[in-house]
């Protein structure tokens, strides 16, 4: 685990508010954050959701500046929320701690039955902080450059079409190979669980600084995953030409529609996203918990 921190003073609130459970957790954590001496901050949207008054004092977070007042961002839903929430923070170094309202958090891994022993710990300091590594995305569309950040992943993809498609991969301008495929993964060590597994990825913990490239059924059988160190910078171009059009995904959560034309850059952020942990926090535990990793078949 890495170095304890410092006590915290404030904390942010990042919540799935279509879940029920959310608001029902809302005000006993705002009276533990009173009887904890934390000031404790709400996003707009919480805001503007609330059906009455806490009774409980509360500010809230205006704009992304306002996570330098924060200590730390507690985030409510599943692991989506914290992919959200991440994105939210981006270089502003706030740390994260997520708490799964549904059936599988696997990045959000503390339960909302441990959740204000785990709380409890943090307010005292301890805790410790995991640098989690972040993709950039730059999109050359035509119209100008576009950036993105993930977490997880960026996913290229055949979206409404029902063809393959073609793309070219670089590395440090060097070629690596050609795709014939639905697709393209580029993930983070934080996303080698997500859709980069399903497609035959190799889980990376979450401390490796790489990028897993896995093909999405390429339609040439020798075609793997493969891991690249995290100083590459890879250059993905479709040189088929022609109309159709291609899905580019960040964190599953945002999408952005390319042309045959275009050309996507990918390479580490300048930044790290920072995740709570504890000194009891244990991934192989979560990786057999969550993912049924390394059980045999009944």
């Amino acid at each position: 685990m890495a170095h304890r921190v410092k006590k915290p003073k404030s904390f942010g609130i990042w919540g799935n508010t279509d879940k029920p459970r959310f608001w029902e957790l809302l005000d006993p954590i705002l009276a533990w954050a009173n009887e904890s001496n934390l000031t404790s901050f709400i996003t707009t949207r919480i805001q503007d959701q609330m059906e009455g008054e806490p009774s409980h004092p509360y500010s809230v977070i205006e704009s992304a500046e306002d996570f330098f007042k924060t200590d730390f961002l507690l985030t409510l839903g599943g692991d989506g929320t914290m992919l959200s929430a991440a994105r939210a923070v981006g270089h502003r170094k706030t740390p994260i701690l997520g708490i799964h309202l549904g059936e599988l958090g696997f990045m959000a891994e503390v339960t909302i039955n441990n959740m204000f022993n785990r709380l409890d710990l943090v307010a005292k300091g301890k805790y410790g902080l995991q640098k989690r590594m972040v993709l950039k995305a730059e999109i050359i569309n035509g119209d100008g450059p576009k950036v993105f950040y993930a977490l997880n992943d960026f996913v290229i993809d055949r979206g409404k079409s029902h063809r393959v498609i073609n793309m070219r991969l670089l590395a440090n301008d060097r070629f690596v190979s050609d795709y014939k495929a639905d697709g393209l993964i580029f993930a983070t060590p934080t996303g080698s669980t997500a859709y980069s597994l399903s497609v035959g990825g190799p889980i990376v913990m979450p401390r490796m600084k790489a990028i897993v490239v896995s093909p999405i059924s390429p339609h040439t059988l020798s075609l793997r995953p493969i891991v690249l160190p995290d100083d590459r910078s890879l250059e993905i171009q479709f040189p088929e030409g022609g109309k159709a059009e291609i899905d580019f995904a960040v964190d599953g959560q945002v999408s952005e529609y390319l042309n045959q034309h275009s050309k996507i850059f990918i390479q580490k952020a300048g930044f790290d996203i920072r995740m709570i942990d504890f000194e009891d926090s244990n991934y192989f535990h979560i990786l057999r918990r969550k993912m049924g990793w390394g059980k045999r078949g009944e």
